[in-house]
């Protein structure tokens, strides 16, 4: 498949470059020099909670890289975790990411995936989209086993799980976009894609 503009994603998520490299996107990725934590916390203080939240972060990463790089079409996504009103952030430990699975065991949580388009200095597309996961009552044994399982690596994943993964053994449903799970919406953005004619029809 051809795309007809120079493209970049600007994520260092593996997952997110899987999604679109298997999509037959051809891209670089180039990751975003802000500092997303700062800027998540200002946005926060600041009273921005909801879809609002990871749609500003997408738009800043995918501006950060285009002002940058004149020309190039650039990709920002992001994505958080809500539960009854509380946001969960990626976990510092393992004994956080204990204590998350805990307090998500047995609830539904939503996951609210964001992706932004830039170029030059604007923004010329968005969109967002929740999913709902239904998360079934964990034991404390089967928790120890799944983050000794998973490892370290599992800490820096929104939710501490990756659903085409063991992650999967956590659920009872999920009601939602499976790409918005993963933290990007595709369908949604290989159609604005399309509509622009920056891939082949």
């Amino acid at each position: 498949m051809a795309v007809l503009r120079p493209m970049a994603l600007a994520s260092s998520s593996e997952t997110r470059r899987k999604i679109l490299a298997n999509a037959g996107i051809a891209f670089e990725t180039i990751k975003p020099l802000l500092d997303e934590e700062k800027l998540k916390k200002k946005l926060t203080a600041d009273g921005m909670d909801g879809d609002a939240l990871p749609l500003a972060l997408a738009k800043a990463k995918a501006c950060d890289v285009a002002e940058n790089n004149p020309g190039l079409l650039v990709i920002g996504a992001d994505q958080i975790l809500e539960c009854e009103g509380r946001r969960f952030d990626k976990p510092r430990d393992v004994a956080e990411a204990w204590r998350q699975l805990r307090d998500l065991s047995g609830k539904t949580h939503s996951l609210i995936s964001a992706v932004s388009i830039a170029c030059d200095d604007q923004v010329i597309w968005t969109y967002s989209d929740r999913a709902f996961l239904s998360m079934r009552i964990l034991s404390a044994d089967f928790m120890d086993f799944y983050l000794q399982t998973q490892g370290e690596k599992n800490l820096c994943i929104t939710g501490l799980y990756q659903l085409e993964g063991l992650g999967s053994q956590l659920f009872l449903s999920v009601e939602g976009d499976f790409f918005t799970t993963l933290g990007l919406p595709l369908f949604p953005l290989l159609e604005f894609f399309r509509s622009q004619g920056i891939l082949e029809t």
